[in-house]
């Protein structure tokens, strides 16, 4: 065999094996992205949260993706009559806000500050 048809033959083999590498193609990231949209949507839907709200939860997530999980999960919970779970765990507000109570324990965890107890000053 002549070198030069060789070499096409052996790049098709080495391109072909791009998968076992680790190297996703851009097709695979957006299917992976909007699945992951689909699921944050699907589970908004079943803690009973409202869609503006999982959109300011996920801000990262694509809208698209989130509406269309959040709106089969609504059909799905009513044809089936279910209801919503509520969620046990409050979202992250900020770095400002009083530390989560943890659903096991009920005690806030060990480095947080206890909370000022008594009365107001000047009362």
């Amino acid at each position: 065999m002549r070198p030069t048809l060789l070499l096409p033959l052996v790049l098709a083999a080495l391109l072909s094996g791009c998968e076992l590498l680790g190297i996703e193609s851009p097709e695979k990231l957006a299917a992976a992205k909007e699945a992951d949209g689909k699921a944050i949507g699907s589970a908004c839907r079943h803690a009973g949260r409202a869609i503006e709200d999982c959109y300011r939860l996920n801000a990262k997530a694509q809208r698209a993706a989130v509406f269309a999980g959040w709106r089969e999960m609504d059909e799905y919970m009513r044809e089936n009559k279910l209801d919503a779970v509520a969620p046990t765990l409050a979202p992250p507000v900020g770095k400002s806000a009083e530390p989560e109570v943890t659903a096991a324990t009920d005690e806030p965890p060990a480095d947080a500050k206890p909370a000022a107890k008594g009365k107001a000053h000047g009362a």
